[in-house]
């Protein structure tokens, strides 16, 4: 059995995540994205590269401090105290996507159906309880991805739209272990070859869209079911 994750955010009010995950909608059927992290002139830009030639995907924010750096051996640490956009830490994530709702599998409570999130649904998990079965009939058309438009399910307490499903959605911690004694506003291990993922996807079971299931992956991975979604302290 997993470990629960331990964390405290006192200060979740200075933190602004985005609505909804960004860029998932305009995925074409059959396209195989990759999120790609870049710092240019003063601007942080997350590029979506695409399997489709001559197509990408971006978005760009420019602030008044800047959030992410490269040191001399080129790798890339955030500046917490900065007000611009950024990934979410893994402690963030789970926060938000609890919508105020303590010690549940989803901010609504402990089972999931198709009425309530984007997932593949299957009769040997536990806590799947809708009665269409395999991928979401609504949007498995035609080749995958079978994401789902912003809005399609209702938003958690926090109005936060598809924390559970859609698309996995990459946190800024590297991948480990969890400490053995409660933290207060971790912000996780920046090293490793993996990086978080959090929220399950279109095509994973109900288990895996659980406030607290933790993936992992590498960032140069490029498939069609992860996405991110910018967060950003306020000052």
């Amino acid at each position: 059995m997993k470990k629960p994750i331990h964390f405290h955010l006192p200060l979740l009010a200075a933190l602004t995540l985005a609505a909804a995950p960004a860029l998932h909608a305009q995925i074409a059927p059959g396209e195989l994205v990759a999120p790609k992290l870049e710092i240019s002139g003063g601007n942080l830009n997350f590029t979506v590269q695409s399997s489709v030639v001559g197509r990408n995907y971006w978005l760009q924010c420019s602030v008044s401090r800047d959030v992410y750096k490269t040191g001399q051996s080129d790798a890339v640490v955030c500046n917490w105290s900065a007000n611009g956009y950024r990934l979410p830490s893994e402690a963030e994530w789970e926060k938000a996507a609890r919508g105020g709702v303590k010690a549940r599998n989803f901010s609504w409570g402990d089972t999931i159906s198709h009425s309530q999130a984007n997932c593949y649904s299957s009769s040997s998990d536990s806590h799947d309880v809708s009665p269409t079965k395999g991928y979401h009939p609504t949007y498995n058309t035609g080749d995958p991805p079978h994401t789902s438009p912003v809005g399609s399910f209702a938003p958690n307490g926090y109005g936060l739209y598809d924390m559970a499903g859609n698309v996995w959605e990459w946190c800024w911690d590297g991948y480990g272990t969890y400490p053995s004694t409660p933290q207060t506003d971790p912000r996780g291990d920046a090293g490793g070859s993996t990086r978080v993922l959090r929220g399950g996807s279109w095509n994973g079971g109900a288990t895996n869209a659980r406030c607290a299931y933790r993936a992992y992956i590498s960032p140069g991975n490029a498939d069609y079911f992860s996405g991110f979604r910018p967060a950003r302290s306020q000052p």
